[in-house]
């Protein structure tokens, strides 16, 4: 049986850390609609969806493709807002109003506009071929936890009080400690029964490695500046298998 997989792309119009931010125009589209191109062109999606509180970003991502049945209630479109929420919600309307039951939701953070429909299509096919409850894109952190430190009342102490970290000291090679990954948010599935049972991952998380370079998470005015930038990189032939 072929698995129904929902795209979902959550926008909503309240960004702080630049103002409109989801249909603020980069490279001569606004940003929501790279999202919506990428998902037009993904081969494993059934169906995708905008989810926003606000009727202007309804208004430009219908007019790039997307559909955007419901406009979300502004509770679920704070900055505090987590993603599960926002999926529950999708869920029990599409279910409701339109019984349509996903069995697979993907999460397309519109603030991502190097994603591709290749790295949907990737996920997709991972979650499907492993039996995962999730698959989470990430990439490698930059910096280590085993070489932090917190301060406490004016003091340094280590972040990390393992009691490898307690004996080894700060200066172990970091050539030889265990790799680390975070979250990327290029793109993520999640089966449809683990976001109704109050998760957005499960147990069985499996990653996906996309190439660092498209993790760029545009939350700032210097970020539209380098996004920018890669995309006029990344469309050339010589990076297009990134």
């Amino acid at each position: 049986m072929t698995s129904l997989v929902l795209g979902l792309i959550p926008a909503r119009g309240g960004s702080k850390g630049v103002p409109r931010k989801n249909i603020k125009e980069l490279a001569g589209r606004p940003l929501i609609a790279y999202s919506i191109l990428a998902a037009q062109q993904a081969k494993r999606l059934h169906r995708f969806i905008v989810s926003t509180d606000d009727e202007e970003i309804a208004a430009v991502a219908r007019h790039w493709g997307a559909e955007v049945p419901f406009l979300r209630p502004q509770e679920l479109a704070q900055d505090d807002t987590p993603d599960l929420p926002v999926f529950q919600h999708a869920l029990k309307w599409l279910r409701e109003q339109e019984n349509y039951i996903p069995d697979i939701i993907v999460h397309l953070r519109p603030t991502h506009p190097l994603r591709t429909a290749r790295h949907i299509d990737e996920v997709v096919e991972k979650l499907l071929e492993t039996g995962a409850d999730s698959v989470k894109s990430v990439r490698p952190v930059e910096e280590h936890p085993h070489k932090m430190w917190e301060v406490v009342e004016e003091r340094l102490i280590p972040y990390l009080k393992t009691e490898f970290r307690l004996r080894v000291g700060p200066d172990y090679p970091r050539q030889k400690l265990a790799p680390l990954y975070v979250s990327s948010g290029l793109v993520d599935a999640v089966r449809r029964e683990v976001v109704e049972t109050g998760s957005t991952t499960g147990d069985f998380v499996v990653p996906y490695f996309p190439d660092p370079i498209l993790s760029v998470d545009l939350d700032s005015p210097y970020h539209f500046i380098l996004a920018e930038v890669l995309l006029k990189i990344l469309n050339s032939s010589e990076v297009s298998s990134l």
